[in-house]
């Protein structure tokens, strides 16, 4: 069965992929989480890469939000998932390509030392608007605070231009502007948009899981590991 690697956004941790975590897994899809945040993006590939280097076939990846950095910088994967992620191209870092709503703005909250997290009252009419009370309520105490320097990384390779890709667009998305989702999804192979805000894996984990479940089933192409 092709594994499914998560890859979470700024602030997140691999606790908010419970709910898809835990779908994929009565289906026997082999899933993996790991920790991101390691001092900058190339650490946070880096990282990554050992894991799928070390899985018995090229996974599907799901990069959510910041997630989405991480994986355009990968090689040997089966399929990339962006949801509401960073397809960044040459040259680009999350804070090239923008879209950080004045929401999302108003929501973080800056240390002497750099680090940022957000304020968990403005987080939740940010990131889990469309999430119920009591999940909402759970994902702020999971958010962690983020170190500085990750906006401005820059991947080394683009992945998309190469392993076959999709886009998920959040339309209801109130932390990145939906017509800057657009815009990366048109360099990848597929899109779907969803009437979701910024975390469907926590709002609508079913909509994600049918996603991966036909990709994962679907026959995708092997990837060359080299």
């Amino acid at each position: 069965m092709t594994p499914v690697v998560l890859l979470p956004g700024r602030w997140h941790t691999p606790r908010h992929f419970g709910p898809l975590r835990a779908a994929l897994r009565r289906h026997r899809i082999p899933v993996h989480t790991p920790r991101l945040q390691r001092g900058s993006l190339a650490a946070d590939t880096v990282h990554v890469q050992r894991l799928v280097d070390t899985l018995p076939e090229p996974p599907v990846v799901l990069g959510h939000s910041y997630g989405g950095s991480v994986a355009t910088g990968l090689r040997g994967v089966a399929h990339l998932v962006y949801v509401a992620g960073f397809a960044l191209d040459v040259g680009e870092s999350t804070a090239d390509v923008g879209g950080t709503s004045t929401r999302l703005a108003a929501a973080v909250t800056e240390s002497p030392d750099g680090t940022t997290r957000l304020l968990p009252d403005r987080a939740v009419e940010v990131l889990y608007h469309d999430c119920a009370d009591d999940l909402a309520a759970s994902a702020v105490s999971w958010l962690r605070p983020q170190g500085p320097g990750y906006g401005r990384g820059r991947p080394t390779r683009h992945a998309w231009r190469e392993t076959p890709s999709s886009y998920v667009v959040c339309a209801a998305d109130r932390a990145l502007d939906p017509a800057v989702q657009r815009e990366m999804a048109a360099r990848c192979a597929e899109r779907h948009e969803w009437p979701v805000g910024h975390c469907p894996v926590l709002s609508r984990p079913d909509l994600v899981t049918d996603l991966l479940l036909g990709l994962t089933a679907s026959g995708t192409r092997r990837a060359d590991r080299g």
